[in-house]
């Protein structure tokens, strides 16, 4: 479903992603992991068309997404999570998830996805008339899933799900994303690494700006090395 070959991406005149090269299939769970400043979020920000790609091609579906803005990436079916949440704080729950279907693809299905944005996170129906800024960090989150899912992507980028929240709720919205099934599938950044790998298939280790290790997160959850450089092991 995406495919990123050999791409080199700049802030100004600094290079922040070297040679990155991974792989989604569709129906997959895949997991980035890294530290702070690593440039995980940098490639999220490349998937989706903020930041220019300097070398390589970035392919959704078979189409390069070379060049494109970030609202015709989401046209495509791409939908992205951003770090922090960012959600429109003077604007009600219900207000916030109709923004999310304003891209084309998801206006015709405004009903159904903003009930089953409900059926996956039940605390957003109760705070349907809210406003996103009062709302606890946790059901910022929440909001920011929802909004991303109203426009139905195909492939849904989550940047750092669990950053800021407390152990409970972080498991509660992981538990939520599996209820998404193979329909919508998802690329995780992540820093809660033991997290990421039982909740993902595959993973991918970026480490300055360059893509380090690969593998079935089964197999890097018992690697020696990642244990001991990320889980504290």
């Amino acid at each position: 479903m995406l495919k990123v070959s050999g791409v080199d991406v700049y802030r100004g005149e600094t290079q922040i992603l070297w040679d990155i090269a991974l792989e989604v299939s569709a129906g997959e769970r895949v997991a980035i992991l890294g530290s702070n400043g690593a440039g995980k979020s940098s490639l999220m920000a490349a998937i989706t068309g903020v930041l220019p790609l300097r070398n390589g091609d970035i392919r959704f579906q078979g189409q390069s997404l070379a060049g494109l803005k970030p609202y015709q990436v989401t046209q495509l079916g791409i939908a992205l999570v951003p770090e922090g949440r960012r959600v429109y704080k003077d604007m009600t729950v219900r207000e916030n998830l109709e923004m999310g279907a304003f891209p084309k693809r998801g206006r015709p299905m405004l009903k159904g996805s903003m009930a089953r944005v409900f059926e996956l996170f039940p605390k957003l129906r109760e705070r349907m008339h809210q406003r996103g800024g009062t709302l606890s960090g946790g059901e910022q989150q929440m909001l920011a899933i929802g909004r991303a899912l109203m426009s139905l992507p195909e492939l849904l980028l989550v940047d750092e799900l669990s950053l800021g929240l407390a152990p409970r709720v972080t498991k509660e919205i992981y538990a939520a994303l599996e209820g998404l099934g193979k329909e919508t599938t998802v690329l995780m950044v992540e820093q809660n690494v033991e997290l990421a790998l039982k909740h993902s298939r595959r993973a991918y280790i970026v480490e300055s700006g360059r893509v380090t290790r690969m593998g079935m997160s089964a197999d890097l959850m018992d690697d020696t090395d990642i244990r001991r450089a990320y889980l504290g092991m």
